[in-house]
């Protein structure tokens, strides 16, 4: 089907600043968020602003476009019939939130039999929007964005995350300790949204993480990988839950090749 991922964009990015004024304004009206529900584990959480947010979000979506389908975060997956499947997580990075750091996103991607076509990442903190069309490029704030040129491993700046499982956890840190003394340093800032869109605005040279879900990584992944980064998985995989990687074109094969010696996409040894 032929849709128009230029408006598809220009929307998302147009209810993303909404959800995300609200969940700026919601967090600075209250000294200490409080937890409305967890998830997975009691260290995943979800604020009654989560739950606002992605409803505006739908709201404003559907408004405009009542036939697509939206599969969120927090509500679930609702059917459309238009081909056209709305992404959306509405605030990624909720403990950042629920502790008042500012690194934290809305991100909405759009869905067009399947594949990602359009993609929005927004910091209310900051202010700052990354959009990206495929076959585009990618955008911060209306003006073109790449990747580092980095090509030695032992000089680049790599982004992480950690699961919420306290095992999966603490696997992820053996790792880390073997991949520490083979890059220039970490950086754990916990929105992998907008730690893709690091890569892609070249503020990280690489980024990996285990455990992502469509929503966390849908549009972020897209960016980055219209801004030149290398996205993928491990072991011929595609991106996805079992391990997303994006990284300087001059780095990926090497950084790929050691995040599989060290067995980063399992949550065992052996």
């Amino acid at each position: 089907m032929t849709v128009d991922a230029k408006k598809l964009v220009e929307l998302a990015a147009s209810a993303a600043r909404e959800a995300g004024a609200l969940a700026r304004e919601r967090r600075q009206a209250v000294d200490r968020m409080a937890v409305a529900a967890t998830k997975s584990t009691p260290t995943d959480v979800v604020t009654e602003s989560d739950t606002a947010a992605e409803q505006l979000i739908r709201d404003r979506i559907l408004s405009v476009r009542p036939g697509d389908a939206v599969h969120g975060e927090e509500g679930g997956h609702v059917d459309g019939k238009s081909g056209v499947v709305w992404v959306v997580d509405p605030i990624d990075g909720t403990v950042n939130y629920l502790y008042g750091i500012p690194q934290y996103a809305v991100s909405i991607a759009a869905q067009v039999d399947g594949v990602v076509e359009a993609g929005v990442v927004h910091n209310p903190a900051s202010g700052e929007t990354w959009t990206a069309i495929r076959g585009g490029g990618a955008l911060l704030d209306g003006e073109p964005i790449g990747v580092t040129a980095c090509a030695d491993l032992s000089l680049a700046l790599v982004g992480t995350g950690f699961g919420y499982d306290a095992r999966r956890r603490a696997r992820q840190a053996a790792i880390l300790a073997d991949l520490v003394p083979a890059v220039r340093d970490i950086r754990r800032a916990g929105a992998a949204a907008l730690d893709l869109c690091a890569v892609a605005s070249g503020r990280l040279d690489a980024y990996y993480e285990r455990g992502l879900q469509p929503w966390d990584l849908a549009a972020g992944a897209l960016v980055a990988a219209e801004a030149g980064a290398v996205v993928s998985g491990l072991h011929g995989v595609e991106a996805g839950a079992e391990l997303v990687m994006a990284a300087a074109p001059g780095i990926a094969e090497e950084l790929r090749g050691l995040l599989e010696r060290l067995g980063a996409d399992r949550d065992t040894a052996d």
